[in-house]
């Protein structure tokens, strides 16, 4: 799969808004940064607005959503247990 190193900087922490995934260990939630996309921020406007990301981090964000909704292998994500 082209898009495992994107989603190696997707992760899941138990600890973390319940184990939702989330960016590079940070407090930023894959579903949050999905939700600016479909209400039409540009990747410079959530850039901006977290300095903390990268672009690969949004990219890493639509492919994890990819991966999900077709049932690809999520193997690249690191999920910690409790």
């Amino acid at each position: 799969m082209k898009d495992q190193p994107l989603l190696e900087r997707i992760s899941s922490n138990p600890d973390i808004f319940s184990g939702k995934p989330i960016i590079r260990g940070m407090r930023i939630s894959v579903e949050m940064i999905l939700s600016l996309l479909a209400q039409r921020a540009t990747i410079e406007e959530i850039l901006d607005d977290y300095p903390d990301l990268e672009a690969d981090d949004i990219q890493a964000c639509l492919a994890y959503a990819h991966a999900v909704i077709a049932h690809d292998s999520l193997d690249g994500v690191s999920v910690q247990a409790r």
